[in-house]
């Protein structure tokens, strides 16, 4: 009998596998990227410490676009990539979330890395 692929455990695998080698400092913290249906989020996290240092999602009343798509993951990237800098963060650590690196998490990094931020 063929079982069903769970996806979603599939993804927290691969998350937790990338967790191992990606983490965040104070001076270097982690950009966390979470797609949902309906949204895409970023967030600035500084693991030692654990906490979010910046945050920007298409909840935003600064995003326009309030869909789970790459022009949306590009209006999140250079929102986040400007709020960061505004707290004085230029280096970050790319988390991708055990998403694969195209589509919507591709845009949301090359969006980021256009604003200034280095990774």
């Amino acid at each position: 009998m063929i079982k069903k692929i769970n996806r979603k455990k599939e993804r927290e695998r691969r998350h937790l596998r990338v967790r191992k080698k990606v983490t965040g400092t104070a001076e270097i913290p982690r950009l966390c990227v979470y797609r949902s249906n309906s949204n895409v989020y970023a967030q600035i996290i500084d693991d030692v410490k654990q906490i979010t240092l910046v945050s920007a999602s298409t909840a935003d009343k600064e995003v326009k676009t309030k869909k789970a798509n790459k022009e949306a993951a590009k209006e999140v990237g250079t929102l986040i990539a400007k709020r960061a800098l505004d707290k004085k963060i230029e280096t970050v650590v790319y988390d991708r979330g055990g998403y694969i690196y195209h589509g919507i998490v591709k845009e949301l990094a090359e969006a980021a890395r256009e604003g200034g931020l280095k990774f």
